[in-house]
């Protein structure tokens, strides 16, 4: 077995290669090899220059996060960059792949850095809860500028090499082998005795922000407004201010102090939660290991509606070609034409360059002659979500699909294996439950029905990861995960009303919880009149909902919902016709409104939810608690620093929400307020929903 880091001369040049597969994690083996590393090129005279390099697919892609919850081992990553800062010989970091968090901190404590095109850069510590811990918001500000180092650190995204060039970052891009080349770059860098300048020591792209300090409240106002409820983000504007006034040496243990408070605090711990449960959602434990997915070279979508649409944008962005098929001409243009109106909305924010747009939308043909599906790998309809269309949809792409091909299906909550059934070939018939809009939503819900083979679910599971999906494997049953659980949440939300609560008190609930919208305000959003019409085809109703769209109050999109929309503004504002029916309705009820503060009205809407989530759990239609919390977080909005549904409902307690169903169970009526089972059964044990799947 190699060396975890690996030592060799190339003339004067040491080359330090680290080689622990499959993203080189900075975990301490890999430490202590560096470290050792560059004490013997130090300490040979004959070495005047130093590369440090990677095997495999990347430089190294950030510290070992399995190692995050034990104690700090010695080295650490600082330790690291130390022995850097200490080399009197210059130190040139060969970067490709995907150099972050920690592996970029190393690469900020080299004297310089070359990269291979496509590599990407960046600090992603945020989207766990966490900021730079070993000097990446005291290096990467004096490197490229305050103005763009807050970018990277507070989005947390990468940026390519060609940016990282331009903003000062990388010295050179390398288009033959890197490693080789490098070692080249070292040697001019030795003959022609280049100043070797730390970037802790670089001051000249903060001279005009020490000039005009309140440059820095500027800057930072947009991503503190953003970060509402969030530590982190504060954190890390915090130490990033200390770059104008706290010298490097005292700010650089205090962003290592910052670090370990927020890697130890709750947020962090639930974003960290979500990381290794996203990780886990797409396997399956009976999917054979031998199983190939088919290569999906091509694909097509049925339907160019706003989803259809979305959808085909999914794949073109993937680089795979798609056909779209609709039924008639006009409905193809309107299609086609909205989906070229996203694209360029992009362009225009900068998100993508006009050549993108050429090449993805010429990835995109549109027929209105289901035949031309033929040569598709992969066939997704998404048609209007009623059992009638889809069985004449399935009908027509049994006769028109090749051989082999899988047959997928967009629904919300329609049933999967009834769908199967519509078509000769149910083995390769799978639900695909893209969100809205399904080019921007990163969740996708692969339900697998009775019939489904594991080829055709390998497929699905690959595909999702093709095209930028977070995938989750879930069963059949009406709304499959976060749907049924969303209409848990409706249920309440209107029980909520007539009770006594007023929209804007229950939307506040939620919007202080955490999430971007509360129910109300995501239905006039979505439009009232789709879950309207889902209801009139169960025989379902909801008091309030049902008469506001009787009335023509359909959302947004009428001005008129649950709230009142000026002309041209998203702004909800309370409605007192609105309001005047809600209490009008108790009284016609018989129900007598009372006042209910927040935290009623945050646990009526959440105990029921993760009651529901464990029924789920019971019924085998989600595999692991940490399924669910995926979902919700990527998918409705669930705050990801509270590590969703289920995990919050451990930090809560089981037994406190037990009997709290109870008694809500008593007040209601409503028996499917009783404890699950499940959730019954852990909280007399003294356990929680995270304990499932391990030794108790």
């Amino acid at each position: 077995m190699p060396d975890v880091v690996e030592f060799r001369r190339e003339g004067a040049i040491a080359v330090i290669t680290v080689n622990h597969p499959p993203v080189n994690a900075l975990n301490n083996a890999m430490r202590k090899g560096l470290v050792d590393a560059l004490s013997r090129a130090q300490d040979d005279a004959d070495v005047k220059g130093v590369v440090i390099a990677a095997a495999g697919r990347t430089f190294i892609a950030g510290a070992d996060i399995t190692e995050f919850n034990l104690p700090p081992v010695s080295p650490t990553t600082i330790d690291v960059i130390e022995a850097l800062d200490a080399m009197p010989k210059p130190v040139v970091a060969a970067l490709h792949g995907t150099p972050l968090g920690g592996g970029l901190e190393v690469a900020l404590g080299c004297h310089f850095r070359v990269a291979a095109p496509g590599t990407k850069l960046g600090l992603p510590e945020i989207k766990l809860g966490l900021m730079p811990g070993a000097g990446g918001t005291q290096r990467l500000p004096r490197l490229i500028g305050m103005d763009k180092a807050m970018a990277m650190i507070l989005s947390g995204d990468p940026i390519s090499a060609d940016d990282a060039k331009t903003y000062g970052l990388v010295d050179e891009i390398i288009s033959g082998d890197l490693v080789s080349s490098a070692v080249a770059f070292a040697n001019r860098v030795v003959a022609e005795k280049r100043l070797l300048a730390r970037s802790r020591d670089r001051d000249e792209k903060l001279a005009d922000l020490r000039a005009n300090p309140a440059k820095f409240d500027e800057l930072a106002a947009p991503y503190a407004k953003r970060a509402r409820g969030l530590h982190a983000p504060a954190k890390a504007l915090e130490a990033l201010r200390w770059t104008l006034d706290v010298p490097v040496a005292e700010a650089l243990i205090r962003e290592r102090d910052t670090f370990i408070e927020l890697k130890n605090g709750a947020q962090s711990k639930a974003q960290r939660h979500i990381f290794f449960a996203e990780r886990e959602a797409a396997k399956v434990a009976d999917l054979p290991k031998d199983v190939k997915p088919i290569e999906v070279k091509r694909a097509a979508v049925i339907g160019a509606g706003t989803m259809g649409g979305g959808i085909a944008m999914c794949f073109a962005n993937a680089g795979v070609p798609v056909t779209v098929v609709e039924t008639s001409a006009d409905a193809l243009k309107r299609g086609l034409d909205l989906v070229a109106k996203n694209y360029q909305a992009s362009a225009k924010r900068g998100g993508m360059s006009a050549e993108d747009v050429e090449i993805r939308t010429g990835l995109i043909h549109g027929t209105t002659d289901i035949g031309e599906i033929a040569d598709a790998d992969m066939v997704i309809e998404a048609v209007f979500e009623d059992i009638g269309v889809k069985r004449e949809v399935l009908g027509k792409l049994d006769a028109n699909g090749k051989s082999g091909a899988v047959l997928a299906t967009n629904t919300s909550y329609l049933d999967v294996n009834e769908i199967a059934h519509f078509t000769e070939r149910p083995q390769s018939v799978l639900g695909m439950h893209f969100f809205s809009p399904a080019n921007v939503m990163r969740l996708l819900e692969i339900v697998r029905g009775a019939d489904t083979d594991p080829q055709t679910l390998a497929t699905a599971i690959s595909v999702a990861r093709k095209i930028g999906k977070v995938p989750v494997v879930v069963g059949v049953c009406h709304g499959f995960v976060g749907n049924r659980i969303l209409r848990v949440r409706s249920t309440e939300a209107e029980r909520l009303l007539l009770e006594g609560a007023l929209p804007q008190d229950v939307d506040g609930a939620l919007t202080s919880f955490g999430f971007p919208l509360g129910p109300f305000g995501v239905s006039d959003l979505a439009g009232l009149d789709i879950s309207w019409r889902m209801r009139k085809a169960q025989g379902a109703r909801a008091e309030i909902a049902d008469q506001l769209c009787e009335m023509g109050r359909f959302g947004q999109k009428t001005s008129k919902g649950f709230y009142l929309y000026e002309a041209g503004s998203r702004t909800p504002k309370p409605d007192p016709e609105v309001e005047a029916l809600i209490v009008a309705t108790s009284q016609r009820l018989g129900i007598a409104r009372r006042p209910m503060s927040r935290e009623e009205i945050t646990e009526r809407l959440l105990f029921p939810m993760i009651n529901e989530g464990a029924r789920i759990l019971e019924e085998g239609i989600a595999q692991r608690p940490g399924d669910i919390d995926v979902i919700w977080v990527y998918g409705y909005g669930f705050p990801a620093w509270r590590g969703g549904l289920m995990y919050y409902a451990d930090q809560v307690g089981l037994p406190y929400i037990r009997d709290r169903l109870t008694e809500f169970a008593k007040q209601t009526g409503d028996k499917k307020h009783e404890p699950a089972t499940l959730l019954k059964r852990l909280a007399d044990e003294g356990r929680g929903f995270g304990s499932l799947g391990k030794d108790s």
